[in-house]
Parts: structure tokens; C-alpha cells; sequence
């Protein structure tokens, strides 16, 4: 008998987006690389040893200061799964934002992210967002490029559906082994899409239908991006869901952060959460999420849920 995700011990992700300094073009500091390979020291001493990157993140001063810690830290990249993400243009010079798959861009945006990683490859490659006007022949032809040069070794994407997904693969001749979406205790509606099928409160439910059962049939990887939240369950204060995180936090003997991690990684789908938080004593409050099975049972997990809601269930 096949043991469930959710009984195996977790894994997490760490979330790059917080490093680098602020989100503009300016020159990162000394100061910035500092908090950066404080925030990777203590993802390891956690037992994370994913990275998520994208190629917008602080206009790429994410993936820059990484590279500094990488290149301060001999052996390291031999130690860590590294992923980035292409796909978003940020604006400039007037020209508003836009979502750019064409393929010369896709592999454009690779190698800049590579040099700035200072790595010879990135372990996972998400497509960032959809782009309606995307070539679907033209990408995947970028893709295997990527992928016969040995620059990228595994696929992925972020914030699609499962028509999308499916779409898409029938291009490709590598499989796509992720999708990231946005899942937390916060936002819920990966579990109300299905939950509140033909009930009135379902018709406000914005997850696209059926992609956790797709993605778990395929063995497509769902990362959650945001898993923590923001920090607003970890404040006993925050309400009944903050209430009921820190009573359950103190009768583990765990952390606020595991409670909420355990919430995503008890669903049977094998949900890896993706850690954004850059303090480093919020990072190693996520030890006990790591490398164990989440010690949530059925009533509890119900619970936070209904807590979160504000509401009874259907």
C-alpha cells in the first residue's frame, strides 16, 4: 500500500522575493547580500535546502545577491535545488507590465538569470504567468533548447490552470513536474473549489476546478506560494483562526509557523509550501515543518479550517 503525501515527512521551499533590497533598479548594497546569506544560513539550519527564484524579483536583484552568496559559499550549489521563474516584464519607460513567453525572450531571460545566479544551471524552470499570445510550438522549442544545452534540468509553471497545463504539454516532450499556485490557510478556495461544489457560497470561488486532482494524477508538484500568509495567523490576537494557531502551536510543543505549514501539508495532494518570509527567526520557526509528518489530525485540520472561514461549513 502506497503511503500518502501527507503522512511522509515534509519538504518546504524557500521564497527569494524578499531579497535583494527594494523593488527598483538600483544597485543592491553590502548591507543587502548580508541579510540575504543570513536568510539562506538559516533556511538551511531549518533543513530547506529548495530555492525559488524569479527573474522580476527586485528587478533581479533577488537572483544577484543569491549568486553573491553562492559564489561566498564553496559547495553550496552542489547542496541546493534552485528554480527561478521567467515570464513577467515588469514596466518601464512608460511601457506598462505585460507576461512575455515568446521563446527568443524565454531563452533571453534564462541566461540573464544564470549569470546573475552565477551558475552554469538552474535546477527547476516555472513558467511565471499564462501569456495568452504565447506561440505554444515556438515555446516548447524553447524549452528543449534549454533543456538539450543542459541549462535548465526539470520544468515547471506557475499560476495555471489544468487545461492550461495540459495545453502546453502536449508540445513538450519533458514533463512538467510543478505548478505554483497561491494556497494558505488564508487563501482556501483550492479546497472550497471543491468542497463547496453546488452549495451558494461556491459561486465566489475563484481556484480554478479540478487542478489539484490533475496535478496529483499526473504526479505535478504543487508548491504554494504565500503558504505562510503574511504572518497573520501567527498573532494569537488575529482573530479566532490566530487563536486556535497558537493554542495548537502550545499544546505541540511547535512554532505558530509550523501549525500553519502543517495545515497545507495535511491534504493528501503533497502540497510543498513555499517560505517568503526573509527574517531569519521566522525561517527557523518552520524547522518542524521540515523532514516530518504534520501532527494535525482530522479534527484539527477541520477546524482551522472553519476557524479561517469566519463560517460554519455547508
Amino acid at each position: 500500500m502506497t503511503e500518502s503525501p501527507a503522512a511522509r515527512g515534509g519538504r518546504l521551499v524557500y521564497g527569494c522575493m524578499g531579497l535583494g533590497g527594494d523593488w527598483d533598479d538600483l544597485p543592491y548594497r553590502a548591507a543587502d547580500v548580508a541579510r540575504a546569506e543570513a536568510a539562506v544560513e538559516a533556511a538551511l539550519d531549518a533543513g530547506i535546502t529548495a530555492f525559488d527564484h524569479a527573474d522580476i524579483y527586485r528587478y533581479g536583484k533577488s537572483e544577484a545577491v543569491f549568486g553573491e552568496v553562492l559564489s561566498r559559499a564553496p559547495g553550496l550549489r552542489d547542496r541546493i535545488t534552485l528554480q527561478t521563474k521567467v515570464g513577467i516584464r515588469l514596466p518601464e519607460a512608460g511601457r506598462p507590465g505585460l507576461y512575455d513567453l515568446r521563446g527568443p525572450s524565454v531563452l533571453r531571460r534564462v541566461e540573464e538569470s544564470l549569470a546573475r545566479l552565477r551558475t552554469d544551471a538552474v535546477d527547476v524552470l516555472l513558467l511565471h504567468r499564462p501569456d495568452p499570445l504565447a506561440d505554444p510550438e515556438e515555446l516548447a522549442e524553447a524549452l528543449a533548447s534549454l533543456h538539450r544545452q543542459g541549462l535548465v534540468r526539470r520544468f515547471g509553471v506557475s499560476n495555471m490552470n489544468a487545461a492550461q497545463i495540459a495545453r502546453l504539454q502536449s508540445f513538450l516532450d519533458v514533463p512538467l513536474t510543478v505548478d505554483q499556485l497561491e494556497m494558505s490557510l488564508h487563501r482556501r478556495d483550492w479546497v472550497e473549489e471543491a468542497v463547496l461544489v453546488n452549495t451558494p457560497a461556491g459561486a465566489g470561488v475563484g481556484f480554478p476546478s479540478g487542478t489539484v486532482e490533475y496535478c496529483g494524477e499526473r504526479g505535478i508538484e504543487l508548491q504554494a506560494w504565500g503558504a505562510l500568509a503574511g504572518g497573520r495567523f501567527s498573532d494569537p490576537q488575529a482573530g479566532p483562526a490566530g487563536a486556535l494557531v497558537a493554542r495548537l502551536a502550545e499544546a505541540k510543543g511547535t512554532t505558530p509557523e509550523a501549525v500553519v505549514l502543517w495545515w497545507l501539508q495535511r491534504h493528501p495532494a503533497g502540497i510543498v509550501p513555499v517560505v517568503g518570509t526573509s527574517r531569519p527567526e521566522r525561517i527557523r520557526a518552520c524547522r518542524d515543518a521540515v523532514g516530518r509528518a504534520p501532527r494535525l489530525d482530522h479534527e484539527e485540520w477541520y477546524a482551522l479550517w472553519t476557524a479561517a472561514r469566519g463560517a460554519p461549513l455547508p
